[in-house]
């Protein structure tokens, strides 16, 4: 195995100047002899040993995030985006699937914690764990995503999902809808509270009681927006158009409604929330509030390195606005499918 030794000997140098190159400092070394001991390096495919270089830096240049679920495609663009950045960082990234179970997302969360990775980001499937008292009792940097939970020394990073769902509601009554229903998330958890908020205040802004328009509670996925929205559709109260409160339940309320030989808009017009990629291929495709997935990875792995470099560094709630991308499910014009429906969505 080559070692640093090898390297100085074939760059002429010292083991002390491999050091100082490979860890840039704590002291120069004139670039002349950089350039030696870099091509050195290139010509043995010396690798330094990772463990070695942690327990002299205090770092193990790896970050943790834990997810409700990889297999939704809303956590999985996000993940994609912390990975992006923490890799343009030099950051390797591990990644633990809570799969919606409070004590698998704890074992993750203790898991990286031994493991020290330099800091952590977590978004909770349901809200506050057993985990959280373990976390707080560690100087480890930690980050909340997409839930706002009481941890200290956390910083929270949001989407503004309460004026998000105001939007999207205020939209469909523009297009003159007032009998809109809402199919929303688990009751309780965060994301739903604010959405079921925003789309009460539209109502309640336009003239309508909130009270006197449907609300059915679900989990966010594709089956459970199908089973719930076959039940809504096929009842005799049937809203004229539906808040759905993530594009996974979405999915499945077209289908119930394609299974009901129900037209959408012309019979029930739908307006959903997250701006998951597949929203742009549905038929119609789908009109959505999108979250900003490069903007919320972004400030939460860049928030999370800075309290890595400044452990003062004071916690903050970093809320991003969501965009209305509009589509055919709703009632506007319907874009071709594919990249122009895509990057509509991210203008």
């Amino acid at each position: 195995m080559v070692t640093r030794r090898d390297v100085a000997q074939l760059a002429g140098t010292s083991a002390a100047m491999v050091s100082y190159v490979l860890n840039d400092g704590p002291r120069g070394v004139a670039p002349a002899t950089r350039a030696r001991i870099l091509a050195a390096i290139e010509e043995l495919g010396y690798r330094p040993n990772a463990v070695a270089r942690s327990l002299k830096t205090a770092r193990t240049m790896t970050l943790g995030l834990v997810v409700p679920d990889n297999s939704n495609p809303f956590f999985a663009e996000l993940a994609r985006t912390v990975e992006d950045v923490a890799f343009e960082a030099g950051y390797a990234l591990l990644l633990g699937n809570a799969m919606g179970d409070d004590a698998r997302e704890a074992t993750y969360i203790r898991t990286l914690i031994d493991r020290q990775v330099d800091g952590l980001i977590v978004a909770p499937a349901h809200g506050a764990g057993s985990w959280i008292a373990e976390l707080a009792g560690t100087t480890m940097p930690r980050l909340i995503l997409d839930r706002e939970l009481d941890l200290p020394g956390a910083t929270h990073v949001l989407a503004d999902n309460e004026d998000g769902a105001y939007l999207a509601t205020a939209h469909l009554l523009a297009h003159g809808h007032t009998r809109i229903g809402c199919l929303a998330g688990l009751d309780g958890i965060q994301p739903t509270v604010e959405r079921v908020a925003g789309w009460r205040r539209a109502l309640r802004e336009a003239g309508h009681d909130p009270a006197r328009n449907l609300l059915v509670h679900t989990a966010f996925g594709r089956a459970d927006g199908y089973r719930a929205g076959r039940a809504l559709l096929a009842g005799p109260q049937r809203p004229e158009a539906l808040f759905v409160t993530s594009d996974e339940q979405a999915l499945g309320v077209l289908r119930a409604a394609a299974e009901l030989g129900l037209d959408v808009p012309g019979d029930i017009a739908i307006c959903a929330f997250d701006g998951i990629e597949g929203g742009a291929y549905t038929v119609p495709a789908l009109t959505t509030m999108r979250q900003p997935f490069e903007l919320l990875g972004r400030s939460a792995v860049e928030w999370l390195l800075a309290k890595i470099a400044d452990r003062e560094l004071a916690p903050s709630r970093i809320v991003h606005a969501t965009t209305l991308v509009t589509r055919g499910s709703c009632g506007c014009p319907d874009p071709l499918g594919g990249d122009s429906a895509i990057e509509a969505g991210r203008a």
